[in-house]
């Protein structure tokens, strides 16, 4: 392995040696399935005063309700003890800054000479309306229990406030 990764692999070491999640249980401890953006500035479970084992979090570019999340939704609520799902997006997403996938898939070209046409990234600057067209996915996901809460907020990247946008 390159040297590229000695810096995460050495903090696993003392991570080792402070473990402390050893026997938790898979399931989500408070029922929670929380979607939210892949976006370092987020510390899903602390936002939401959360700990290891309480929840199970979903990340992805945009925290959009994806095919793929709609998939794992399912096995969470079925297999994982999952009762409730919240949406999270935040505010100055990258995702949502920019009009439409060919914008990004430009972008990505221009600076990189990579042509990522075959993906679908899921971009809207339409930010509130993309978030209550993905509650929709997941309310009424045919596979999904019927009558699962679901909700949805935005949070402030700047401030750490989560705000129900609908709830």
């Amino acid at each position: 392995m390159s040297n590229a990764f000695d810096d995460v692999l050495s903090a696993n070491t003392d991570y080792v040696e402070n473990f402390a999640l050893a026997g938790l249980r898979p399931a989500a401890a408070r029922g929670l399935a929380l979607i939210t953006c892949m976006d370092s500035r987020i510390e899903p479970l602390g936002v939401l005063g959360l700990k290891p084992g309480d929840a199970k979090v979903l990340r992805n570019a945009g925290a959009r309700v994806t095919d793929e999340t709609l998939r794992t939704l399912v096995l969470a609520a079925y297999l994982l003890e999952v009762e409730r799902v919240m949406v999270m997006p935040h505010t100055r997403c990258k995702m949502a800054s920019v009009d439409s996938d060919d914008a990004v898939h430009g972008l990505i070209y221009e600076k990189h000479g990579v042509d990522t046409r075959s993906l679908e990234f899921h971009t809207d600057n339409d930010q509130l309306g993309a978030l209550r067209h993905d509650l929709g996915r997941v309310r009424h996901h045919p596979l999904l229990p019927k009558g699962l809460p679901v909700a949805g907020v935005i949070y402030d990247v700047d401030t750490g406030k989560v705000s129900p946008v609908d709830a």
